[in-house]
């Protein structure tokens, strides 16, 4: 579970970074991507991983750490800047409603 708690506040906390450092302007549109988009896809890409299915059962049964896969999509659904970035609508497959979302801080 600390873990899960690391990502998704360590998560919110690079996106504020982010915007930081960008001092006030805005970010370029690259490769038809928005610097927002930018930033959440490359904090999914850090967690691709694959497994075989024995390898996975392993991690689930003794690793305190969650595998990569709900590492990257946990935070980022239960992000509401992630949610404006990709124009997110109820009845998208990474959806969750506002109510329903995951606050820590």
């Amino acid at each position: 579970m600390g873990e899960n708690i690391g990502d998704l506040s360590g998560l919110a906390q690079a996106y504020r970074a982010y915007h930081i450092s960008l001092g006030g302007k805005p970010a370029p549109v690259i490769g038809g991507y928005t610097g927002d988009q930018r930033f959440f896809m490359g904090y999914a890409q850090i967690w691709r991983t694959k497994f075989r299915e024995a390898a996975l059962r392993r991690q689930l049964l003794s690793d305190p750490h969650s595998p990569g896969m709900a590492r990257a999509y946990v935070p980022l659904v239960n992000n509401d800047a992630f949610e404006k970035a990709f124009d997110v609508k109820a009845g998208d497959k990474m959806y969750v409603a506002p109510e329903e979302r995951v606050k820590i801080w």
